[in-house]
């Protein structure tokens, strides 16, 4: 539910962006699409409200979709307020990139990187999993990044949108699908060890 709940506002800032030219009304107001930045501002109050509601359901504040929300207030702030849809782009570039810089960071300050400090608690896996885990997140932030740019300069602005909505996707099942099996094995060796019988003692 909650993992369904964070693709909400990418799919409304989808949406608003194909109503472009069309007026919607509510009694004396209305108001008329414009492409990119009514997208824009639908994506910022869809954030915001998509952060309230998750951390509501988990009963904790949802760090990662305040911190998402906050960049994208920022960015979308600076593309209405200049009317340069360059900022919305790069938010996705710099959200991803900060995340990769905080991840590698994580195995030079601390002891657990951030991964073992978020699901730690659940899994039990060697250290070198927990690298490679690490090291497959850190790539994946990394190369959304460098695509997103790649995608916004070389492509028009309406292929860039659709493009943001399901490389999201995409990209976030392909990342689950490949920690699923890299962690898989581990779980098999931790429950057949648990669920080996107990010597007599003699």
């Amino acid at each position: 539910m909650k993992q369904l709940l964070e693709f909400l506002p990418l799919v409304l800032f989808f949406t608003a962006y194909q109503m472009d030219g069309e007026v919607i009304s509510l009694g004396s107001w209305s108001h008329t699409f414009d492409g990119i930045f009514s997208a824009t501002a639908v994506l910022m109050i869809s954030s915001v409200v998509t952060w309230v509601l998750a951390s509501l359901w988990e009963k904790k504040n949802e760090r990662r979709l305040m911190w998402m929300a906050a960049a994208i207030l920022i960015f979308g702030a600076a593309t209405l307020i200049l009317r340069d849809q360059r900022f919305i782009q790069w938010k996705p570039t710099v959200f991803n990139w900060v995340l990769a810089l905080v991840f590698l960071g994580s195995h030079f300050i601390g002891q657990r990187t951030v991964l073992q400090r978020l699901f730690g608690g659940q899994l039990s896996l060697p250290s070198r999993i927990w690298t490679r885990l690490s090291a497959l997140w850190i790539g994946n932030f990394t190369l959304v990044g460098a695509l997103n740019l790649v995608v916004a300069y070389q492509y028009e602005e309406s292929f860039w949108v659709t493009y943001k909505l399901y490389s999201s996707i995409g990209f976030t099942l392909l990342l689950m699908l490949f920690t699923i099996a890299i962690v898989a094995p581990h779980l098999k060796d931790q429950d057949a060890v648990s669920n080996e019988p107990a010597e007599d003692s003699p």
